[in-house]
């Protein structure tokens, strides 16, 4: 059988949920080995996440999670040495940022029918969500190119949504963040271009996750989206796993600083 990334390495932010789980999954499954960073406090979370890593390396692959804080410079300076021990120097084919870590409100008080007024975003809160889901990314990346550990074919992926662009109740913080992520996409695709790096960010459609269900009014989009998508269903991690694979088997680096919907088509109608 044709394992089309067998001996590659993955590095994927955010493995323990969502989008990062089920994409390393799937890379597990073309045959990469897999160095995941999550952020989990809980005891049960913890434990959940070392019971997957051993369940990827089920697959035939390596698979080493990691519990930090991925947007502490501690974490960089601790784990990029451990990616170039498990990697022999040569670094991660696959790059994955899936990040969910920031505040939902407005940027104004706000009343939501009789609900109780929802306080405006804090300067703290507003600066800590732009640098985790944002500017962590670019972090990581300088500390890989220092290290040369992002090699020439490397491929760099970035979550981003639709909330990037477009309003959404309580989303404001995140889509800022979202916005900035995709700003980062384009100016490091340019930047690594000479390197032979491609850098893109994947746009899923409304994706039944943990981060959405923390949005507010998540009901009412997710019943209008699965109402108007022209695929008939809401998108789903799989979707988004199996198109990061597709495009991470080529060397070519020329598909690169795009933001790449992976939705069905719901971008076009909502």
């Amino acid at each position: 059988m044709f394992v089309p990334l067998k001996g590659s390495w993955a590095l994927v932010f955010g493995v323990s949920s969502g989008m990062g789980k089920k994409t390393a999954r799937a890379l597990a499954e073309a045959g990469c080995n897999v160095i995941g960073v999550h952020f989990d406090l809980a005891e049960g979370q913890q434990r959940r996440a070392e019971q997957y890593a051993e369940t990827l390396g089920g697959l035939g692959v390596e698979a080493h999670f990691f519990n930090r804080n991925i947007a502490a410079p501690r974490a960089r300076a601790e784990l990029v040495p451990v990616i170039r021990d498990l990697t022999s120097g040569v670094g991660p084919r696959i790059v994955l940022h899936s990040v969910a870590y920031g505040t939902l409100t407005s940027l104004l008080p706000a009343r939501t029918g009789q609900e109780e007024e929802v306080p405006e975003v804090t300067q703290q809160q507003l600066t800590m969500t732009v640098d985790v889901m944002a500017h962590s990314l670019v972090y990581w990346i300088q500390d890989l190119v220092r290290a040369a550990l992002l090699p020439r074919g490397a491929k760099v992926f970035a979550m981003t949504s639709a909330g990037g662009s477009r309003v959404l109740s309580g989303y404001a913080p995140v889509a800022a963040a979202k916005a900035t992520l995709e700003s980062h996409v384009r100016n490091l695709a340019v930047e690594l271009a000479p390197r032979g790096v491609a850098v893109n960010a994947i746009r899923a459609g409304t994706t039944i996750t943990p981060a959405l269900l923390r949005i507010p009014g998540n009901e009412k989009l997710v019943a209008h989206c699965r109402g108007v998508n022209p695929g008939g269903r809401l998108t789903r991690a799989e979707d988004v796993a199996e198109a990061i694979v597709a495009l991470s088997v080529s060397d070519s680096p020329w598909l690169t600083g795009n933001v790449i919907g992976v939705d069905g088509g719901e971008a076009l109608v909502v």
